[in-house]
């Protein structure tokens, strides 16, 4: 049951001043879900915001004694929780929605995905696919998306114009593109992306070697020095399908895991994408090196790529986050789907209903996933200090009626529709289900074009 709790220890302004405090914006919500501590549910709290930061997180009572906002947000049957994060997504990929479904994953990559790409990418599609995204990710309650796609500088600056918050990575691959044609290519404009951005408050970057079977050991290695000098996370897809392990090994007689630790690049910097073949003893090597692995579960069951041991990782102490993966394989930037379909399918995986419940997986998109990225001390809960990354979640909808656990509700009956304000770094980016301050129809006019060009292209 959902109780109040007192919070103590974000009580920090002193409440016997005569005069309030002038904050920039006082949100005061039904119930807050902090998701730090864990499992607290605050009744009739609200979260005091100064510039691009929370101030403080104390029973509306008191906030109204306390604090004198420019901007009073009253929330009387939403939840408040920490934006969400999107650990894994190639958000330029939104212009291929739907553009080759049903298909096995290498079919899909190289008979689809790939030929199209060759022929559509550059900095005016990754500007419009990442639009696209924001727009979706904002009316779903995501503030933040770890990126792994080409044109990272157009990427970053398309984020940039929105006020979005990303990670970036800085694409290796071992073939040409349309971004880089050599490998000296890939990491000398790695380094000028990442230059870009060194002092941006909302973009950072990550190195994103493709996959094991697209990148050199010579890459890798100069991954693992640049990632170290440069203090960013390696961020890649590795043991995605049991095809990809049994190639490796007929090719070098490893596994992919067993490369890269020979490799050096098994350690707190790696975030791993998907892992879905995994033993117990590369499990346990995960946790002892720190490595997070992002679970797409929507996917990687979409693709048939197999099934992540997320509960065998969660027991094992593994920093499990979730991730999307692109909307050209799962078909959509979801994350209170994929949270649902994460629970669901651990518990189905693990043999054990228990497993993988609503509160870690709420973590998982929120704290954990901050965790991956580097970025737990500035995102991933709500917590004075920390940046005024913030979702409202109405409850009253039928679908979400009648309400018993505030966080069970949240994963296991709640759709992103019921998200209706979202604010990223303190600045309201959703109202009342209304984008602020983007061009929508521009949004969809452009994404109307890409279609009828990329559709001339695949007859699929």
């Amino acid at each position: 049951m959902y109780r109040p709790v007192s919070y103590p220890h974000t009580k920090n302004i002193m409440t016997s001043q005569i005069a309030p405090h002038s904050v920039d914006v006082l949100i005061e919500a039904r119930w807050v879900v902090p998701v730090e501590p864990h499992g607290v549910v605050l009744e009739h709290h609200a979260v005091a915001i100064q510039a691009d930061r929370i101030v403080a997180i104390l029973p509306i009572a008191e906030a109204r004694t306390t604090y004198a906002p420019r901007e009073r947000v009253e929330l009387g049957e939403h939840v408040l929780i920490p934006g969400l994060i999107n650990t894994h997504a190639h958000n330029p990929m939104t212009l291929m929605r739907g553009l080759a479904d049903d298909l096995p994953l290498m079919v899909w990559l190289q008979q689809h995905i790939w030929p199209v790409e060759a022929k559509v990418i550059g900095p005016e599609f990754v500007r419009d696919g990442v639009e696209l995204a924001i727009a979706e990710m904002l009316r779903g309650g995501t503030t933040c998306a770890n990126e792994n796609y080409f044109f990272p500088d157009a990427i970053g600056a398309t984020y940039r114009k929105h006020g979005f918050r990303a990670v970036i990575a800085l694409p290796v691959i071992q073939f040409p593109t349309a971004w880089a044609r050599t490998q000296d290519e890939y990491f000398e404009r790695a380094g000028e992306t990442h230059d870009a951005f060194r002092n941006d408050p909302l973009i950072r970057t990550a190195f994103g070697p493709h996959a094991p079977y697209t990148v050199s050991d010579e890459s890798f290695e100069r991954i693992r020095v640049l990632a170290d000098q440069l203090d960013i996370p390696v961020h890649l897809h590795l043991h995605e399908t049991a095809h990809e392990v049994d190639e490796e090994r007929k090719k070098s007689g490893l596994r992919p895991f067993q490369r890269l630790q020979k490799l050096g690049l098994i350690n707190d910097r790696l975030i791993a994408v998907h892992m879905t073949q995994l033993t117990d003893g590369e499990i346990a090597a995960c946790a002892e090196a720190g490595v997070s692995v992002v679970h797409c579960p929507e996917s990687n069951l979409k693709l048939a790529s197999g099934f992540c041991p997320a509960e065998k990782l969660r027991n094992a102490g593994v920093n499990v986050a979730l991730g999307t993966d692109g909307t050209a394989s799962n078909n959509d930037l979801d994350m209170f789907g994929e949270m649902r379909t994460a629970a669901l399918l651990a518990k189905a995986v693990a043999e054990d209903a228990a497993a993988f419940d609503a509160g870690f997986a709420l973590r998982t998109a929120t704290i954990q996933a901050a965790k991956a990225l580097g970025l737990d001390a500035e995102i991933g809960s709500i917590e004075a200090g920390k940046q005024a990354d913030l979702a409202a979640v109405r409850l009253s909808d039928l679908e979400t009626q009648p309400l018993f656990h505030i966080v069970s509700q949240l994963v296991y009956a709640t759709g992103r529709h019921q998200v209706t304000d979202v604010w990223i770094a303190g600045k309201r980016k959703l109202a009342a289900r209304e984008l602020v301050d983007m061009d929508l129809p521009g949004v969809m006019a452009r994404t109307h074009a890409w279609r009828e060009r990329i559709a001339a292209l695949d007859p699929v």
